[in-house]
């Protein structure tokens, strides 16, 4: 099943509430929400507090992406605050295994990430308890990044790694996702399409929205 998550790093902040309402309306599956630190990533975002307003205003499952060092002190407050799923950086966590329980300890469904220069294979031990694999398909840190295609070769080899060992983990990507090359990364595999300056750039987020998944729908039954 193909399913848009709008990343609110690129919606008016001003209007949260209703960007958030009018993505919905587009056919939103989730609402993708990127937490920066300023060390992990050269950028600072927002935090639990938002978070919890956010929770407020949206019945979608809200998809926390924690870009950020020492996740571990912080997945309880995510967790509190509201989110449903939690995903942390690979190259952020020394104890990821123990990370990972951590976020489905404390009922939310755990992801993890890899930035582009990070092999599909340093996720050998985890695919297993991972309930997605966010391919970052942009360096992560800020929005309107343009897609690097080098990329898509990782997200058909976790396609083949799935279906050869049977996991059942969904793989999302995000950086770059637009009307241009949702239907290459679909192709390739892709099932969550995290998408920013594509839904609210410009225009109204709810045709946006809509027009990106029916590009995306349509790729998904050209897969080979």
């Amino acid at each position: 099943m193909i399913e848009l998550a709008p990343s609110i790093l690129a919606a008016d902040f001003a209007h949260l509430a209703d960007q958030v309402e009018r993505a919905s309306a587009g056919g939103a599956g989730l609402i993708h929400v990127d937490i920066m630190d300023g060390h992990f990533v050269p950028n600072l975002t927002m935090g639990p507090p938002l978070v919890k307003s956010l929770r407020r205003a949206t019945r979608l499952p809200l998809d926390c992406h924690l870009m950020i060092e020492n996740a571990d002190l912080f997945i309880p407050e995510f967790a509190e605050a509201g989110a449903d799923w939690i995903s942390v950086h690979q190259e952020a966590c020394p104890h990821l295994n123990r990370t990972l329980n951590l976020i489905k300890g404390h009922g939310c469904r755990p992801g993890v990430v890899i930035n582009p220069a990070t092999p599909v294979e340093t996720l050998s031990e985890v695919l297993d308890i991972v309930d997605h694999v966010l391919v970052m398909t942009v360096n992560p840190g800020f929005g309107g990044q343009k897609f690097i295609p080098g990329t898509l070769h990782k997200v058909r080899r976790l396609a083949e790694i799935r279906a050869v060992k049977g996991y059942s983990f969904r793989i999302e990507v995000d950086g770059g996702v637009d009307m241009d090359t949702v239907g290459d990364l679909v192709r390739a595999g892709a099932e969550i399409l995290v998408a920013g300056n594509a839904v609210f750039g410009k225009g109204d987020a709810a045709g946006n929205a809509a027009a990106l998944l029916e590009v995306a729908r349509s790729a998904s039954l050209q897969k080979v």
